[in-house]
């Protein structure tokens, strides 16, 4: 069997705040805020993978008013949705997904970010894709409120590879 999730977050952007995203620590002099460390791409295949499990979505296991998951890497959280994955026997088969930031350039982040997320996901890095965009301007993410992150999840069960 075969199933697609599609998962999205978004986090405004704060001072005093270190910005991690895809599990690494970006250089730039704003975070983002959130319960968690805030982790937006995270976030989104955290969405993409309870969506292709039909198992709701990140703050139904994950509220953000439990004080268990206050300043929790997000990679912790991820981890715990994988187990979920293997025990109702998927794997991943690829990911796709889109970075919304106007700053900080994220292009030289990509490789370490798909390196990280393939540990824990236990694929390969060509098995992950990360995009990066801006929105010229326009919206929360153009006028740099915020960043935001689209995943796709693709799963197959364990025994059809």
């Amino acid at each position: 069997m075969f199933r697609i999730g599609i998962g999205y977050d978004a986090h405004r952007l704060a001072k005093g705040r270190p910005l991690i995203i895809g599990g690494l620590k970006i250089p730039y002099d704003l975070g983002l805020l959130g319960h968690s460390d805030a982790d937006v791409l995270i976030h989104a295949i955290i969405d993409g993978l309870l969506g292709a499990l039909a198992m709701g979505d990140i703050g139904m296991h994950f509220p953000d008013n439990d004080p268990a998951y206050k300043d929790i890497d997000s990679m912790i959280m991820l981890e715990k949705v994988m187990e979920l994955v293997k025990r109702e026997g998927y794997i991943i088969n690829n990911l796709d997904n889109t970075i919304v930031a106007e700053l900080p350039k994220l292009a030289p982040h990509i490789k370490g970010m798909k390196e990280r997320l393939s540990g824990v996901l236990e694929i390969r890095t060509n098995q992950i894709n990360i995009k990066a965009t801006t929105t010229e301007g326009m919206g929360f993410c153009g006028r740099g409120e915020g960043i935001s992150a689209f995943s796709v999840v693709s799963l197959v069960k364990s025994n059809n590879v």
